[in-house]
């Protein structure tokens, strides 16, 4: 089983507690991890003005960020009366997708954990939200949390993909089913795996076509490899009959509707970006972050950048 060691909170600036706090603590506690919490602040004004009197500044900064840093201490504090190791940071930079992906790579946690943030349709066709950039960019497994209704998740929702080979995926719903089944353990929740049948992958070339344009009894044999696979994946990781479950249709849509018709409190899932696949692995977790039916837990395989 994976081992959870090291937990990353990204904190918003604002000062206030978000339900991504309560979750990193409940995971936290559970799988015995440490816990740290970085929050990046940077107010525009303040550099501005050290631009003209760089001492001003400098005392303004610091009396500005010890405000958060003292705020954000008593929040570790409340989760170490739970008995989890926390430690905090407060960085003095934007929240941008370089300064998060550097300190990450930093850092090295096993999982980062932070709260979704929710941009209208229209605003994502001209500027892409930090959400996604880190689905797509972050080296870590990325937990990105919805609400706050159960803080240690009751229910969590394994999604694999079946229709491309191992090879192509590197070992990706292995690692699924290792973080789903490391997270439902530690926190006593019931674990269910889902595999969505739409896509497949033929020959030497890596493309996909719809299953039901091609001819019956070639579609008839990629369901039956896909269900032994399916069956085996499930038996290896304890997960009995009622609790997996085979379904058809475009995988994003049809996970959002079956995590949110089945109160699910977590949907575990993988993306890889690697060459000519990423539309068909990639975009299946962005569609599904797009609609948030509830928390979701990005898997990656390793990636660190040097």
């Amino acid at each position: 089983m994976l081992k959870l060691k090291r937990i990353l909170l990204i904190a918003p600036n604002e000062m206030s507690r978000t339900p991504a706090f309560d979750r990193a603590n409940a995971l936290a506690s559970a799988t015995g991890a440490l816990l740290h919490i970085v929050a990046f602040n940077y107010v525009q004004t303040l550099a501005v003005a050290g631009l003209f009197d760089h001492d001003a500044m400098y005392q303004a900064r610091e009396g500005y960020l010890q405000v958060h840093r003292q705020w954000l201490e008593q929040q570790a504090r409340l989760q170490r009366c739970t008995g989890s190791q926390v430690t905090t940071e407060v960085v003095w930079a934007p929240a941008s997708l370089a300064h998060v992906l550097e300190y990450v790579n930093d850092f090295r946690p096993d999982l980062v954990i932070k709260d979704v943030h929710h941009v209208p349709a229209l605003n994502r066709v001209f500027h892409r939200p930090l959400d996604s950039l880190l689905l797509r960019d972050c080296p870590a497994n990325l937990h990105l949390v919805t609400d706050g209704n159960h803080p240690k998740p009751l229910k969590i929702l394994a999604t694999v993909d079946l229709s491309h080979l191992e090879d192509l995926t590197q070992g990706l719903n292995d690692r699924i089913l290792d973080v789903a089944s490391t997270l439902a353990a530690s926190c006593g929740a019931a674990l269910h795996l889902l595999n969505v049948s739409h896509w497949s992958v033929l020959g030497d070339a890596v493309r996909s076509v719809p299953t039901m344009s091609l001819d019956d009894s070639l579609r008839d044999a990629l369901n039956d490899a896909q269900e032994e696979a399916f069956d085996v994946l499930a038996e290896r990781y304890g997960i009995g009959e009622r609790r997996r479950h085979l379904l058809t249709g475009i995988p994003h849509q049809v996970i959002t509707r079956f995590a949110r018709q089945n109160a699910f409190d977590m949907v575990v899932l993988g993306t890889l970006y690697e060459g000519g696949i990423d539309r068909f692995i990639g975009s299946t977790a962005e569609g599904v972050l797009n609609r948030a039916p509830c928390s979701l837990t990005i898997v990656k395989p390793w990636r660190w950048l040097d």
